[in-house]
């Protein structure tokens, strides 16, 4: 099963025929106010770490794009004048083949908080099954959530200073979640050996190097599986599998 948890750019479908079809909804709670109860206390805005909630003058305004959904708000109002209201925030599609379900999530144009979805996608994976989560980039909350809870997490870089910085980052991140990990260099070739050296004296296992060939860029402009179009490389794939089994 393949998830891919990249809900502002999901692109995992490219390399299927089949067509993705809607599958649900997903919403989160947000606030609606009853003034003629609000007393303008603030309590609800000074809670809110969005700042969603503006307490100004005689006036109490939200600002519905920012809000997280979180409920705060609700449960602090001692003037019981907050109720919530489903706010959908996009919707998860579903597709792949028979033996390889693949579920998305798309986040809507404007929404700033795709954690939701991802949490939801999450809710679709086969304990059964060897489920794969295509996190998204970087550190901030989307990648987080994604990685949250995994067997194990495989950290993508480039033998580059800027990649061997973001793998620094996501490190971190990695530790702090107590999750397992290692690492995959791509585009081998077009850089240094600090990133390797950073593995090595981290003790990190470094689980596979691919090349920066041009024949995986023009494969992939066709949505085309690298297996497929080099069966060469199906050693490096079934390889980093088994590595990954027998550190979990």
């Amino acid at each position: 099963m393949l998830i891919d948890c990249d809900v502002e750019g999901p692109n995992s479908h490219i390399f299927f025929k089949e067509p993705m079809v809607k599958f649900k909804d997903v919403s989160i709670p947000a606030p609606k106010f009853d003034l003629e109860k609000c007393t303008l206390c603030g309590k609800c805005a000074e809670f809110c770490q969005y700042n969603a909630i503006a307490i100004t003058g005689e006036k109490l305004l939200f600002f519905e794009e920012l809000c997280h959904g979180c409920g705060g708000c609700k449960i602090l109002c001692p003037d019981d004048a907050i109720t919530e209201a489903d706010h959908q925030i996009g919707i998860i599609e579903k597709g792949g083949k028979k033996d390889l379900m693949l579920y998305h999530g798309l986040l809507n144009i404007g929404e700033p908080f795709g954690v939701p979805i991802i949490r939801e996608l999450k809710q679709f994976a086969d304990e059964s099954k060897t489920t794969i989560f295509d996190s998204p980039p970087g550190t901030a909350c989307p990648a987080v959530e994604a990685m949250r809870d995994s067997d194990f997490c495989i950290l993508v870089t480039e033998p580059t200073p800027f990649g061997l910085h973001d793998l620094m980052l996501t490190v971190d991140v990695a530790r702090e979640l107590g999750t397992p990990f290692g690492v995959v260099v791509n585009r081998d070739g077009i850089g240094d050996d600090r990133v390797e050296r950073y593995c090595t004296g981290e003790k990190i296992p470094l689980l596979a190097k691919i090349p920066n060939d041009i024949q995986i860029a023009k494969l992939y402009s066709r949505g085309m599986p690298i297996v497929e179009g080099l069966p060469e490389y199906k050693a490096v794939f079934s390889g980093l599998y088994d590595k990954i089994r027998e550190m979990v």
